[in-house]
């Protein structure tokens, strides 16, 4: 039986009426669009190269165990692949506007967890394709091997005709408890041993991980105890704003050269500007006060593809708003990721996320719905930095101009952003709930202004961070 991994359920669980958790992008491609029955062909023949497309979720009862993937017996590909336009003149907040809408809904959860929206109508002769995933099917990582379903890397290359396909049979009933029971006592087992067996070959590596791990304590005790801003916690709706920042890798490698840091330290300086001029418009800033962003980073090993479950961890960082010199904002928050690279290289991220098989399936449905539906202070945004190819990608021969991505927001956390770079170019998708962001502007506009001043050759180095 094809089970989801403890991470993969936890996305699963935290599924709510107004809590969609797939992630999504929009990518523009230059015309003419292919015909609606090209699209599903194509999608038809390369099917086959990823099963999890044609698989459903089936829960295990009273949630004895997690979740398991199982064939379709009622797949049908008409149903995941759409056809809509954009009306004239198709513009890109046209379709923004219509991308918003389409992710803000739910998937639907009996069916396999995923759609593509071909969308026509837009300016200059171009065309859309609008992708949906569920969190818990893949991660950043895994998902821009998925879009190798659509993609190309040479605009004539062949693409295979469609195959019959027979669903295999999903275990009885009986099958799937007895498989729960049995996971839930086994598996804490095995992990357990297999711990205990590393503990004992080598102690002093524990050693270090244990001493890791209580340093943690007293900055995140003193992290939930700095002031964050209100309006950015609270109760999530179920309609989204989505907009998208445009910017481009020469910004990002200038700042690089004058100022030094990542590309990840560079695009949270940005948003740490853009998060700046919301709090200060909405007359939240205080001189200590911060953002807290959650920053997802992938534990796959090099050269680890193809594997469609999530293989994640998260750093918390503290972006520093009241700071109003740009570069010393960077160089705190250079300090803070290259903390969290020294912890996460002596703490094993994928033995944290083990971690997580210890928890009963039954308490993780309660604990993770429980959680995305509550509201909580200390994180308010999530963050996350996918890098994506840098050479061009095709769709039937026609070229991807650009790609705009959309990161899900749950657990009290009414905003996220999701970066991508593609060729020379850098976006920040940025979605938010309705309600509680009538102002999504004045952020998207920060960040496009942070990055420009970083950047700007004029601005002087830092002379009095600590």
């Amino acid at each position: 039986m094809d089970r989801m991994s403890a991470t993969d359920a936890g996305f699963f669980f935290a599924e709510g009426e107004n809590t969609p958790m797939h992630v999504g992008s929009v990518s523009v491609f230059e015309g003419p669009a292919p015909t609606y029955g090209d699209l599903v062909r194509l999608l038809l023949g390369k099917l086959p190269q990823v099963p999890r497309y044609r698989q459903r979720v089936r829960t295990v009862p009273l949630h004895l165990g997690r979740p398991l993937w199982v064939d379709d017996e009622h797949f049908q590909i008409l149903y995941h692949v759409r056809h809509t336009a954009v009306p004239r003149p198709g513009s890109a907040e046209q379709l923004r506007n219509l991308a918003g809408r389409v992710l803000g809904q739910r998937l639907d959860m009996a069916k396999p967890l995923w759609e593509v929206w071909l969308v026509e109508g837009l300016a200059d002769d171009r065309w859309a394709i609008i992708s949906k995933v569920h969190h818990c099917m893949v991660d950043g990582v895994a998902s821009t091997d998925l879009l190798q379903l659509i993609f190309d890397v040479d605009p004539d290359a062949p693409h295979p005709e469609p195959t019959g396909w027979t669903p295999e049979a999903g275990p009885s009933s009986v099958a799937t408890l007895v498989g729960g029971v049995r996971e839930l006592v086994e598996q804490p087992v095995r992990q357990l041993t297999g711990s205990l067996r590393h503990a004992a070959q080598d102690p002093a590596d524990l050693l270090r991980r244990g001493r890791a791990l209580g340093s943690l304590v007293p900055g995140l005790a003193r992290r939930i105890s700095t002031p964050t801003p209100r309006s950015l916690n609270g109760p999530i709706g179920p309609h989204r704003r989505w907009v998208w920042v445009d910017a481009t890798l020469d910004e990002v490698k200038r700042v690089r050269r004058a100022h030094g840091g990542t590309v990840n330290d560079i695009v949270l300086a940005a948003v740490t500007t853009g998060f700046r001029d919301l709090v200060a418009a909405r007359g939240e800033l205080a001189d200590d006060v911060v953002v807290r962003t959650m920053v997802p980073v992938s534990v796959r090993r090099p050269g680890e593809h193809g594997v469609l479950d999530n293989q994640i961890s998260a750093v918390f960082v503290d972006l520093p708003v009241a700071e109003p010199d740009p570069l010393i904002r960077l160089a705190s928050l250079r300090r803070q990721m290259d903390e969290h690279k020294r912890l996460m290289g002596v703490v094993d991220a994928r033995s944290i996320i083990a971690m997580g098989e210890f928890v009963a399936p039954t308490l993780m449905a309660v604990g993770t719905r429980a959680a995305a539906r509550t509201s909580q202070p200390f994180m308010q945004v999530t963050t996350t930095n996918v890098p994506g190819p840098r050479r061009p990608l095709y769709v039937l021969g026609r070229q991807m101009q650009a790609l705009h991505a959309y990161v899900p927001i749950n657990m009290g956390s009414r905003v996220s952003i999701g970066i991508y770079s593609y060729l020379g170019a850098l976006t920040f998708g940025v979605n938010a709930d309705f309600d509680a962001f009538p102002d999504v502007d004045v952020l998207a506009d920060g960040i496009r202004e942070g990055l420009a001043t970083l950047a700007d050759p004029t601005v002087s180095p830092v002379r009095r961070a600590t």
